[in-house]
Formats: C-alpha cells, structure tokens, sequence
C-alpha cells in the first residue's frame, strides 16, 4: 500500500499517488441516515480493502481568488455605512429625518432576510462564479445609480441605488466559507475564511473614515453636493474595476479538490441532492440552531453599534463626526486582527467551541465597560474601549461561520453561512430600531445596556451548544485511510470503529 504522503511539485501541493479504480459508496443524505453512517462513506474503500483516497491539490491562485472576493467585499461593504457615519450631513442635504438615514444602512439587513434562500439556492446549482458576477454586477449598478441622485430631491434615487447595492451584498456574505472550502486545505481554511471576512470589515472601516473626510459639513449647498458626488464617482471607479477583474479572472473551482472532505462532496451526485431537503436537516440540527442564535445577538449587536455611532458620539462629543468615524474605524481594524487571529488559532488548535465562547463572553465584557465610558468626557478612553470591543466583536464573525461549517458537514457551506447572516439581519434590524428609540427616549448609556443584555444572553447559549466537528471527523478519517489505519480486515467496521475513537471524550477536537 503506497503512502499517499502530499509531495511538493513547481511550488504546489500535489498528491501523485495512483489512485485505483474505487467502489464508489453512494453518500446517503435522506434525513434518516445517521451521522455516523453519513461519515462512514467519506471513507472510500476499494475491493482489495486497500485506501483509494483521492488525489488532491493547491493551487498558489487560491490567494488571489480569495484576495478578489475580499476586494469586492470591502467596495460593497464600504456603501453600508457611508451615509450612517455621516448621518447628520444627509440629514440636512436630502431634508429627511435621522430615522430615514438609518434605514440606508438598515436596507442592507432587510433585503438580506427575504433573499438569501433564492441565492443560496442559486449558489448550490450554480456555484461561486455565477454568484461573484451577480454580486459584483449589483454593486457596480448600485453606485453608478447613487453618481445620478446628488441633488436635494432625489432621495429617492440615491435609496434605489442603497437597494441595489444591497442586493449585491446577499450574494457576498455567505461566501467567505464556501471559498475558503472549496479552495483551501484542511490547514487553512479558517484563516481563508477569515481574510473572506477581512474584507468586508476592511470596507466598513473605510466607510468609517472616509465619508467624514471626502464629505466635510459645509453649510453651501453646491459645495456639499460637490464633494458628495466626489464620493460616489470614486465608489462607482471602483466596483467598476473590480466588476471587469471578475469577469475576466474569477474561476468556480480548482480542478482537483483540495481536501479529501472536498473530494467527496464533489461525489454527490447532482440528482441526490435536494436543497429543501438541506434546509430542514440544517433546522433539525439543535446545535447549529442554537450557533444561528447565539451568531444572530452577538452580530446583530455590532450592526446595531455601528449603525448608531454617530448618533452616540455626537451626542456626548458635539461636532465630532470626524472623530466619530475614526472610532468606527478602531473597532473594524481593531475586529480585523481579532479575526485574523481567530482564524489562524483554529486553523492550529481546532479548539472551535472554547474559542467561540471566549470571543462571546470578551465581547460582552468590552460592550459593558464601552458603555460605561463613553460618557466621561474623553475622546482617548472611548478610542480604547471601541478597540477592545471591536477586537472581540467583529472578531467573531468568522468564527460563526467556520463553526457552523463544522456542524453542518457535509451540508453546502453557502445555505449554514446564509442561515446565519440571516438571523443576523432581524437581530440587527429589532436591536438598531430599538437602541435607536431608547437613545432617544433614555440615552446612550441605557441603549448601550440594552444590547450587554443581549450578549450576556448569547454568551450563556453559546456554553449549550455541542461541539459536534463534522468535518474535521471526515479530514480524520480520510487521513487514516491514507496512512492506511483502516486495513482491509477492517472493511466491514473500520471506519465506525474510528468514528467511536474520535467521539470518545479523550479525543481533544471534540472537547
């Protein structure tokens, strides 16, 4: 029996052991097969009882597909906040009350809730490269429509093109685990995901820190309109650019599969899989309903938080809005270390449930002592206590995803990423609209209290969800095959006999 030890060819990871003809187990994905049955045949055993594990390999342009979809993440996620952080300014341009204002940033979770099942399902029949021209021909619209709408009564224009862009953010977030599996290797794929993520909190900082600069609060009118379509030409530049760059270069998959969990999910055949049927496994899973709960409180929050950012410092800081969006822009860098460094400790340790809640429960301590501070009347402490709140905070949100994959195995990555930035949009939506009106009503300090509630809350319920690593059992039993653990006496109850072992409580992954 050949190794199958991975050998390092032109600089690319390729396995060239001969793989042999294989008796292909059909995958079972009826809601009655047992989780155990459904691993047992990620395990692909030939008549010889040999290994018949399937030649895998990276290609170096996986950086750069994984850098393109972060790119146009960061150009849609930027539009999210733009007229938020400088709530005031397109208050007074468009005549309309700060309520209104909020919805432009509030429309990017609404659209989300009713169209996520359609593109989830478009993904799984289509796959990335339909979706990234979708999402990225969406956004470039959306901000050529904004280009047209700077004039004081054309609100309703430049909400049109708030919409489209929208739009095009369905077809984005659920996209940072589907590529990173699609694409990466077992050793990676959480630091993939995590740059996935990056992007689209690199976005948000720049829409913290950029409108505030590009559009100061001038009292004339033409001036005002001026350098507001100076901020909507530069945006529509770039979706434009990275609209073509799509076009031309972005590519649905490797030819060969990276990973062996990879290899045979692309043995299902198409006729077997069903998405309805997906959706109803996904929402019979009690541990992955409750990440989606848990995920929904923690991001809602942070939707919430920088929704009201403005509206917070100004309140306590008059004519700050400088300064304000450069507390914006603290908590997303401050979220994007968090994330990169999330995402390469589990890619290491494996330690997805402990990380998880250690994340949730620092994000409610730093929501806390933010709240507390932010009223003493100085700038330097609320930049401090933003950055620790930011660090964990944002930080999480590549952890949601990578763990709901695990749980989810060998379910599409899209439709577990999708269900889980779904509960995020209504948690986002009912926190913004309620933290806005207890602001109003009661203060920041009262607003903010509202949202630590929440994250004790999802704190608590993020300790109840079991952390059940589905495809990292079938990475560990592929391995085993490959190393030639499972012999061919062992045809018959080898691979179950390994399921048991890697479920006993010894094993670490699955503490």
């Amino acid at each position: 029996m050949s190794s199958g030890k991975p050998s390092l060819v032109d600089g690319e990871i390729n396995d060239n052991e001969n793989v042999s003809d294989m008796e292909k187990n059909k995958m079972m994905l009826s809601a009655g097969d047992s989780e155990e049955v459904r691993l047992e045949n990620n395990i692909q055993l030939n008549r010889n009882g040999d290994d018949t594990t399937k030649t895998t390999k990276l290609y170096k342009r996986r950086w750069f597909i994984v850098l393109l979809f972060s790119s146009y993440s960061l150009c849609n996620s930027f539009q999210w906040i733009q007229y938020g952080i400088i709530n005031n300014i397109f208050m007074r341009f468009y005549g309309v009350g700060s309520f209104t204002i909020d919805w432009m940033s509030m429309i990017y979770m609404l659209t989300y809730i009713p169209f996520i099942f359609p593109v989830t399902w478009l993904l799984d029949k289509k796959g990335l490269r339909i979706i990234a021209l979708v999402a990225t021909a969406m956004n470039c619209a959306g901000t050529w429509i904004k280009v047209t709408s700077v004039r004081p009564d054309l609100f309703a224009v430049t909400m049109l093109g708030q919409f489209c862009c929208s739009l095009a953010q369905v077809f984005i977030l659920g996209m940072p685990s589907k590529i990173a599996s699609v694409w990466f290797g077992s050793e990676e794929v959480s630091t993939a995901c995590s740059i996935g993520v990056f992007g689209n909190q690199l976005g948000i900082a720049i829409g913290f820190l950029v409108p505030p600069i590009l559009v100061p609060n001038v009292e004339d009118m033409d001036q005002l309109a001026y350098h507001i379509s100076i901020m909507f030409y530069i945006t529509a530049g770039v979706a434009t650019l990275l609209f073509l760059l799509v076009v031309i270069v972005f590519q649905e998959r490797p030819e060969l599969p990276p990973t062996q969990a990879q290899a045979t999910a692309r043995c299902i055949p198409p006729e077997q899989y069903s998405y309805t049927a997906s959706i109803l496994r996904l929402l019979r899973n009690k541990p992955f309903l409750l990440l989606i709960l848990t995920y929904g409180l923690n991001v809602g929050c942070f939707y919430a938080v920088g929704t009201l950012l403005n509206r917070m410092i100004i309140e306590h800081y008059p004519g700050e809005e400088l300064n304000a969006g450069r507390i914006g822009l603290t908590i997303v860098i401050a979220g994007m270390v968090g994330s990169l460094i999330c995402g390469i400790w589990l890619d290491r340790t494996k330690t997805y449930k402990q990380t998880t809640l250690a994340v949730y429960l620092m994000s409610f301590v730093g929501m806390l002592v933010y709240a507390f501070t932010l009223s003493l009347g100085h700038l330097w402490v609320v930049f401090l206590t933003a950055g620790a709140l930011g660090f964990f905070m944002t930080g999480y949100l590549p952890l949601g995803f990578e763990f709901g994959v695990e749980l989810t195995y060998p379910e599409c990555e899209g439709t577990s990423s999708g269900l889980l930035n779904c509960s995020a949009q209504v948690f986002g939506i009912i926190f913004t609209i309620c933290q806005g009106k207890i602001i109003d009503n009661y203060g920041t300090l009262a607003g903010n209290i509202f949202l630590c509630v929440f994250l004790f809350i999802g704190s608590v319920l993020t300790g109840f969800i079991k952390s059940d690593l589905q495809r990292q059992k079938a990475n560990q039993l592929a391995k085993a095959a490959e190393d030639g653990l499972l012999s061919g006496q062992q045809q018959g109850y080898g691979a179950t006999a390994l399921i048991k072992r890697l479920d006993s409580p010894s094993d670490s992954s699955q503490t």
